[in-house]
């Protein structure tokens, strides 16, 4: 099937998608014979090149560790380790770079503030507010919390296209709640949640609110400043760079309040056997040698993005993912799971002739890469009445071609399946 064939009402926006995907080699690595399409993106996406080279050199000309050396290396991977962080801190236009902290994902930069700020905010009796569309990253730290400090996790609630019902929100704030936690966009769905309200609505009542954005800083302009929030996470993996890097923002106030997350080196002013003092921000939070080479790279991907039009590489997303949703209902027995009017980058359906899983296993023989289970969102899955769902992810390097590569396998997988077996989606 051509994408010529398939007559989209629309023309493709002039982003050139070849241009962009020239930096990314692993897309040209062969699947059982095939050309890869990868569609798994909201669980990883490929790395640029720069990014693969800027670590090999952290490696190679700056390997030593930071902060701590007087040394020629030393200075060079401390000077390129910082400079990292002031390129994060202007991509998310964070007014201060000692606001950006260093994790090794967004889950536990969300841990980080569960437990530090929960330990010095959160009493017994008081509530924390998550929603529906969380991740289970964004869940189960406060689920933990709760359980320490004998507070409660109330839910808000999302609706039958995986919206979030912003109208409950008000009904569950009040002078118990002592934090707000919120997904910026959902990994299951591709749900945009409208933070930048809610926030608000949150602060009318003295609530403080963190947002993940674990999913919505590779699709979205991301301004903390402008969002308004008091956190705000991110992992590098999901953003074209390493795994193993996170990144909590936090407003300097707070973070200068709460208490160390971990204890260890580089993170303390004076150590004596009686007592220790802690360093400023942002060392208090980073104990221990972290991932230098990799947050470097982490730099080096920032520098790589800021190179490109991120505005016209957000118009090629939205427009694969309108031709893609138009595509899938082509596709006999398929059904979208998640069609709330402002979304992006996700595709996730169920088929009524096959498991998720058999959907996964029969497309990647073709070369076609998609997630399939749950998601880590047990409670979407529920929502929905589904065990699983089989989701295919976009990119900036994604085509409509991949997109008819995706319909393709997707309607042999009916044919090799036949007569309809829904009763295999149901929870």
């Amino acid at each position: 099937m051509s994408s010529a064939a398939m007559n989209p009402p629309f023309a493709p926006p002039p982003f050139d998608v070849k241009a962009v995907r020239a930096h990314f080699p692993g897309l040209g690595v062969p699947i059982h014979g095939h050309k890869l399409v990868y569609l798994d993106n909201a669980a990883t996406a490929q790395k640029p090149q720069m990014m693969i080279d800027r670590i090999a050199a952290a490696y190679t000309h700056e390997c030593a560790n930071i902060h701590r050396g007087v040394h020629l290396l030393s200075a060079r991977a401390t000077a390129s380790f910082e400079a990292a962080r002031q390129s994060i801190a202007a991509f998310i236009n964070a007014p201060h770079a000692h606001e950006v902290i260093f994790t090794r994902g967004a889950t536990e930069a969300i841990n980080l503030v569960a437990h530090s700020f929960g330990a010095l905010n959160v009493r017994a009796g008081d509530e924390i507010i998550i929603s529906e569309l969380e991740h289970h990253a964004n869940i189960v730290p406060w689920q933990m919390l709760c359980t320490r400090q004998n507070a409660t996790l109330k839910v808000i609630p999302m609706d039958d296209r995986g919206a979030l019902d912003e109208d409950a929100l008000e009904g569950l704030l009040g002078p118990k709640v002592k934090l707000l936690a919120l997904s910026h966009m959902s990994n299951a769905l591709g749900t945009i949640v409208p933070v930048k309200r809610m926030i608000a609505q949150a602060h009318r009542h003295n609530v403080p609110v963190l947002i993940d954005g674990a999913q919505a800083v590779t699709h979205l302009p991301v301004d903390v400043q402008d969002l308004g929030a008091e956190f705000y996470v991110f992992s590098g993996h999901k953003l074209y760079g390493p795994t193993g890097v996170g990144i909590l923002w936090g407003r300097t106030e707070l973070l200068e309040a709460m208490p160390p997350f971990q204890g260890g080196g580089d993170m303390i002013e004076q150590v004596t056997f009686e007592k220790s003092t802690f360093a400023g921000l942002p060392n208090k939070f980073e104990a221990g040698t972290p991932d230098i080479a990799g947050i470097i790279g982490m730099g080096a991907t920032i520098d790589f993005l800021n190179g490109l039009d991120l505005e016209g590489a957000r118009a090629h997303e939205a427009a694969l993912l309108k031709y893609g949703t138009e595509a899938l209902t082509k596709v006999p027995g398929l059904r979208l799971i998640g069609e709330a009017p402002d979304k992006a980058a996700v595709l996730s359906f169920v088929l009524d002739c096959a498991h998720p899983h058999d959907i996964g296993t029969i497309l990647d023989m073709k070369g076609v890469a998609i997630r399939t289970g749950h998601h880590c969102a047990q409670p979407i899955m529920r929502h929905f009445g589904v065990a699983a769902t089989a989701r295919a992810s976009l990119a900036i390097y994604n085509t409509f071609e991949e997109i008819d590569r995706l319909v393709g396998a997707l309607l042999d997988v009916c044919r090799m399946f036949g007569a309809p077996k829904q009763a295999q989606h149901e929870v």
